[in-house]
């Protein structure tokens, strides 16, 4: 083979396995990207209830909703450790609740959660990822989303105020949120 040949070949071989690279590369991004929804969704709390082992007096109890197939919960996931780290040992309990159907594992940061095999009322659910948070009397202080907008860190979060709130004993009553988000259907979906 000449010389000329074989950086041409070489050439071609390099060509075709950037392109492949770069088709595998976009693949695995598209598949996520979506357009942000401007749709707001109504997060109502009524129907929710701790379960019988956990409810009453107690520690203050963050439940989860979790979704594994939803994008919205690769940021949110970033930020439910840093609570995790800031706040279990302050007296908050972390639970999660995986979407019913839905397969998946969290990542590793999140391994403090402790799972729970069902929510009643969680059937109801708009939306996740969305989080609910019951004070010491067992009374359930907030439900709806970790923050507005497309992503979702300490800095536009409403969590952190709400738990800081309750370790002071200030009552909280934010069980009915408006908000507009990243978020994924959880009520009527089968997976």
């Amino acid at each position: 083979m000449t010389p000329r040949r074989k950086t041409l070949l070489v050439s071609l071989v390099g060509l075709l396995w950037a392109g492949g690279l770069f088709t595998a590369y976009w693949w695995f991004e598209i598949r996520y990207i979506r357009p942000f929804s401007e749709q707001t969704t109504l997060f109502s709390g009524d129907s929710l209830r701790l379960p019988a082992g956990l409810a009453g007096p107690g520690p203050i109890r963050l439940v989860h909703f979790w979704d594994p197939a939803c994008p919205c919960n690769v940021g949110n996931q970033q930020h439910l450790g840093e609570l995790i780290e800031r706040f279990a040992g302050q007296g908050v309990e972390f639970h999660v609740l995986q979407k019913p159907g839905s397969q998946g594992r969290l990542p590793d940061n999140l391994a403090a959660l402790r799972p729970l095999a069902g929510l009643p009322g969680s059937e109801q659910l708009p939306a996740s990822p969305a989080v609910a948070i019951w004070d010491r009397d067992g009374r359930l202080a907030y439900f709806g989303p970790y923050s507005e907008g497309a992503v979702c860190t300490s800095s536009n979060s409403f969590i952190e105020p709400i738990l800081e709130a309750l370790l002071q004993g200030r009552p909280v009553n934010a069980t009915h949120t408006l908000a507009v988000g990243c978020y994924c259907p959880w009520a009527g979906e089968k997976d």
